[in-house]
């Protein structure tokens, strides 16, 4: 029977992932004296991966999922929905394979309190569900605190971040396509650390990509808070010398200090520029349910872990996984699905009084779409360190020095087994 890429892919995940937990096999085997149960909060690539794989490797826990939104939309890919090469629909998927095949019960619902003393969190129906470990995975929150003005109305129908994917992604897209002939988008940069570092640079070249078909005089202007590109730099910039040099206005340095909403108008570090469709990244911080567990304890945004098991710093028995982690780690979904396996792994060892795995190691892809078609990637295997208690940079990974048409159909394969990964 002939074997294509994806199933290769596909069966390289789960053989690795066995491979990286070697003590997974004797946790399976053991069976509490009691029920045990694990919450996890956030139903993102981390949180969905890691109540798949903790029902997957230990079935004899009780894993419980609160998410409150009813579809997993995937970021990775959502910039093609802006050149109209992906819609939401087609990165839009059910939590029904959790529930009905790995028995991972399913909660809709916002979680509104954690009581870490007490060991539960209270939902926002008022229902009390107790936990004996919490993994939270609350993706990332914005900070408005230098940019009252864009209230969340303002944020949802007319200055839109889309840097979660979903209805504000489909609407930067509507207002791309209604912009006046020549017209000026604007897309601004936050500071890093923030989610996906290549993803407002490949975001940059799919507005691009739509307006030099559809708006070829139009121009995009980048202003960007950091000194230069972050991620990728030299497969970004010689894409946009080749393909967008009459289209996008790149200006390092140049962070966002005030936006009129009224006109578009954004006044920045060294210029005050108008536009007609503004799209404002803002800064970024561990999600909400993070604050109400305690375990934002780093630059008051992000949660300091233990890199072997995820259990936070600040408060015991809860675990972070995703992008809220402080790390040098990049803040991917890839590294988020790799960091819940690890976790997934040490929270069994851990409620069945195992040893953890002491120097876990995985890799992080992350693939960037310059076109309809073409994309490159960056890849990196990270170890842990004992000697700085950190995630260290091994030999191997490396960067795609420029696009191609076969790295593209790479990165479709990447995604639909990493969702496969995640969900199926």
């Amino acid at each position: 029977m002939a074997i294509n890429r994806r199933q290769v892919m596909k069966r390289a995940i789960s053989v690795s992932a066995l491979a990286a937990f070697p003590n997974i096999s004797s946790a399976m085997m053991t069976r509490s004296k009691k029920p045990q149960r694990v919450v996890i909060v956030g139903g993102g690539f981390a949180g969905a991966t890691a109540a798949k794989y903790i029902r997957m490797w230990s079935p004899d826990l009780e894993v419980i999922l609160i998410e409150k939104k009813t579809a997993f939309v995937s970021c990775p890919q959502s910039n093609l929905v802006l050149s109209g090469h992906r819609t939401l629909q087609q990165l839009t998927f059910d939590y029904h394979a959790l529930s009905s095949y790995y028995g991972v019960k399913m909660i809709q619902a916002t979680v509104n309190a954690v009581d870490v003393d007490n060991k539960n969190v209270r939902l926002d129906d008022s229902t009390v569900v107790q936990y004996d470990r919490l993994i939270v995975a609350p993706g990332v929150d914005f900070i408005y605190d230098q940019l009252s003005m864009l209230t969340p109305e303002i944020v949802e129908t007319k200055i839109p971040h889309a840097w979660k994917a979903g209805p504000q992604t489909q609407l930067l897209h509507e207002q791309l396509k209604a912009m006046p002939k020549g017209g000026k988008v604007v897309m601004t940069i936050p500071q890093a650390p923030f989610r996906c570092p290549p993803g407002p640079y490949e975001r940059a070249c799919q507005i691009a990509l739509f307006l030099k078909q559809h708006n070829p005089t139009a121009k995009l202007i980048i202003l960007d808070a950091n000194g230069d590109i972050v991620s990728k730099k030299a497969l970004f910039k010689g894409v946009w010398d080749d393909l967008y040099a009459d289209i996008i206005e790149y200006q390092p340095s140049n962070g966002v200090e005030n936006i009129d909403v009224d006109t578009l108008t954004v006044d920045s570090v060294f210029d005050s520029v108008q536009a007609d469709v503004l799209n404002v990244i803002p800064p970024q911080r561990a999600g909400k349910v993070a604050e109400l567990a305690g375990v934002i304890n780093v630059d008051k945004r992000w949660c300091e872990v233990d890199f072997r098991t995820y259990e936070s710093t600040a408060v015991q028995d809860v675990h972070v996984i995703g992008d809220a982690v402080a790390s040098t780690l990049p803040k991917s979904g890839h590294i988020a699905n790799v960091q819940a396996k690890v976790c997934a792994a040490a929270v069994i060892a851990l409620l069945h009084e195992h040893d953890v795995e002491p120097e876990p190691v995985f890799g992080n892809t992350c693939y960037s779409f310059t076109d309809g078609e073409k994309a490159g990637h960056v890849a990196a295997v990270f170890r842990y360190d004992p000697k700085t208690e950190k995630m260290a940079v091994m030999p191997g990974g490396g960067i795609t020095p420029t696009p191609t048409l076969l790295e593209g159909e790479f990165a479709d394969a990447w995604a639909h087994n990493i969702w496969s990964d995640i969900l199926r």
